[in-house]
């Protein structure tokens, strides 16, 4: 089961990078946040996109800013990070929240 749901995850974004993490204890996907923010918004940016939307979003006391949490994932240069990641839920409510065509 938790294979088709990463096949679905890769599907939405056109077999884009998206760094996942699978949490077997919560039985849910995590899924990198900047990755997602970088693929909608086809920023060159996406770290600053992602600041940016976050800041607007706590502004706006949106429920999603309190589900976002941190894991150590593998960044380009190899090294491990912090990086901001949310469940499936979360993903698709970050999604509405970006004016993009490829949010549609």
């Amino acid at each position: 089961m938790g294979q088709d749901r990463m096949h679905l995850i890769n599907k939405i974004f056109n077999n884009e990078t998206i760094r996942t993490v699978w949490d077997k204890e919560d039985e849910k996907y995590y899924i990198s946040i900047v990755d997602l923010v970088g693929v909608m918004a086809e920023s060159d940016s996406p770290r600053k996109y992602w600041s940016d939307l976050k800041s607007k979003l706590k502004q706006e006391g949106n429920e999603v800013s309190e589900k976002i949490g941190q894991l150590k994932l593998k960044s380009q240069d190899g090294k491990y990070r912090l990086t901001d990641v949310c469940d499936i839920e979360g993903m698709f409510r970050i999604i509405e929240s970006i004016p993009s065509k490829n949010a549609e």
